[in-house]
C-alpha cells in the first residue's frame, strides 16, 4: 500500500521523489509506471478495487490513476499465526492448476514486471530445476512456499509473452536458487532479488565498505532490529527468521573478503513500534598500531516507505533489463 499510495502522490506531483534512490537517472519516468493488477491473501481485502485497499492504510489517497481489483494468490501456509483470514487459489484447486490460473490472468493483464512482495517464509531452496517441477507435478504444498510458486509461474508466462521480468523483495530464494535462475534464463524471465533489505542492513553494508576500503580489519558486527508491523510478527516464527538471517548476514563475507563473527537478523517484535522499527549496530574493528575502534549506532526507520522508494526504481530498472533481454538473474541489482 505505501509503494501505490507514494506512486499515485509522485504522479501527481504531490511529493519529492526523496527515498527513491535513482529518481531522475533512468529514462523510465515514474509516471510510466502502471499497476495493472493486484494479489493478496487476506479475504478481507481479496475483490476490493485496489484504492479501497490503500485508503485503509492512507486516508490522503481516494483515488487511484490505476485501480485494479485485488486478486486471489497462492499463500500456502506463509501467513499461517498472522491475525488474518487466509485465501488462496490452492485451497481449492492443486498447485500445476493454480500456476495455470495464475498464467492465464497475467497473460491478459499483460504486466512486464511482476513484483513479489508476500510475507516472510521458511524456506529451502530447491538448486535443481528439476526438483521443483516433481514438486509441482506432486501437488507438494509442504515443500513450496507462495513465493517459489509464484516465481515458477512467472517463468511460464514470460515463455508465453516472450519476456518479463520479477521482483523478489522477501528473503525466499530466487535470484540465489540455481534451479529458478536456470528456468529464468531458458524462458525470457529477468529476476532481480532476494530480499528488500532496506533498513540497518544497507547501513551496515556501507559502513563495512567504507572500513574494508580504508583498510580496518573488522573484528565483529552486532546488527539488531526490532518492530511492531505484521512482517516482523511473521519474524517470530524460527523457520522464517532463519531465512531472514541467511540474506543479511551474507553481505559480511561479500565485502569483507573474510567472515567476521557477526550477529546480524530480525530480534524480535514489539507492537507499540508499528512500522517504525528499531536499529542498533555495533561494530568493532583495529585502526593503525593495533588501536581498537567501536561504532555504535541506533535509530528508528520507517520500514515500508524505505521498501516503497526501492521499488520505484527495482520496477523501472525491471523493465530496462526486460528490454535489454538480460534474462536470468543481474548481479549488481541484486540484495
Amino acid at each position: 500500500s505505501t509503494f501505490v499510495a507514494g506512486l499515485e502522490k509522485l504522479k501527481k506531483g504531490e511529493i519529492e521523489p526523496y527515498g527513491v534512490p535513482l529518481a531522475g537517472e533512468l529514462p523510465i519516468d515514474f509516471k510510466d509506471i502502471r499497476i495493472v493488477g493486484s494479489y493478496d491473501v487476506d479475504r478481507a481485502k481479496i475483490g476490493k478495487k485496489l484504492s479501497e485497499v490503500v485508503s485503509q492504510y492512507w486516508c490522503d489517497v481516494n483515488s487511484l490513476s490505476d485501480d485494479p481489483v485485488v486478486s486471489t494468490g497462492v499463500h500456502l501456509g506463509s501467513v499461517k499465526n498472522l491475525p488474518i483470514e487466509a485465501e488462496g487459489l490452492e485451497d481449492s484447486m492443486t498447485l500445476k492448476e493454480a500456476i495455470e490460473r495464475l498464467v492465464d490472468e497475467w497473460s491478459k493483464l499483460d504486466p512486464d514486471v511482476i513484483v513479489n512482495t508476500c510475507t516472510t517464509e521458511a524456506f529451502k531452496p530447491f538448486g535443481n530445476k528439476e526438483e521443483l517441477l516433481k514438486a509441482i507435478e506432486n501437488n507438494d504444498k509442504e515443500r513450496l512456499t507462495a513465493t517459489q510458486v509464484y516465481a515458477y509461474a512467472a517463468t511460464l508466462y514470460a515463455k508465453k509473452r516472450g519476456g518479463a521480468a520479477f521482483v523478489n523483495v522477501i528473503p525466499t530464494y530466487i535470484a540465489n536458487d540455481p534451479a529458478f535462475v536456470e528456468l529464468a534464463k531458458g524462458n525470457n524471465l529477468v529476476v532481480f532479488g532476494d530480499d528488500g533489505a532496506t533498513g540497518a542492513t544497507p547501513f551496515t553494508a556501507d559502513v563495512l565498505s567504507h572500513l574494508a576500503q580504508r583498510n580496518r580489519y573488522v573484528k565483529d558486527v552486532a546488527q539488531f532490529n526490532i518492530g511492531g508491523n505484521m512482517d516482523f510478527l511473521a519474524l517470530t516464527d524460527e523457520g522464517k527468521n532463519k531465512g531472514k538471517e541467511f540474506t543479511k548476514s551474507s553481505i559480511v563475507k561479500d565485502i569483507l573478503g573474510y567472515d567476521a563473527p557477526h550477529y546480524i537478523k530480525p530480534t524480535g517484535y514489539l507492537e507499540p513500534l508499528g512500522d517504525k522499527k528499531f536499529i542498533a549496530i555495533h561494530i568493532e574493528y583495529t585502526s593503525f598500531n593495533g588501536a581498537t575502534d567501536e561504532l555504535m549506532i541506533s535509530g528508528r526507520i520507517n520500514d515500508s516507505p524505505a521498501l516503497g522508494g526501492l521499488l520505484v526504481d527495482l520496477v523501472r530498472l525491471g523493465k530496462i533489463a526486460l528490454n535489454r533481454k538480460e534474462y536470468g538473474t543481474v548481479y549488481p541489482v541484486n540484495a
